[in-house]
């Protein structure tokens, strides 16, 4: 789906147009990864909320500003990955795509 997996390049976002297998396109219409921020949306309120709760039980509630700036740092960090499996994740659940045998070696 994209030319560079997380490994290689962490911060390059390049899709192919179509897979180079099986010649499925990866953008079924315009705007379609529109709908994947909400997933992207899901991944983050989810690093907030595993995140406040670490520092909750294991750091004796600190001060708000150290929530705040832990918070934004894990997303931040863990944005290229959030964006590439959203888009995954909203390609495989609202664009039809199945999976075919024929395909993998």
């Amino acid at each position: 789906m994209f030319k560079y997996s997380l490994k290689e390049k962490w911060f390059s976002m390049e899709m192919h147009e179509k897979c180079p297998k099986c010649e499925q396109t990866y953008e079924p219409e315009p705007g379609f990864y529109f709908g994947a921020m909400f997933v992207s949306y899901a991944f983050s309120a989810a690093i907030t909320l595993v995140t406040g709760f670490v520092l909750y039980n294991f750091f004796n509630n600190p001060d708000t500003w150290v929530y705040m700036a832990v918070v934004m740092t894990a997303v931040a960090l863990l944005w290229p990955a959030m964006f590439k499996y959203s888009r995954a994740i909203f390609l495989h659940l609202f664009g039809g795509i199945r999976f075919n045998s024929k395909y993998s070696s």
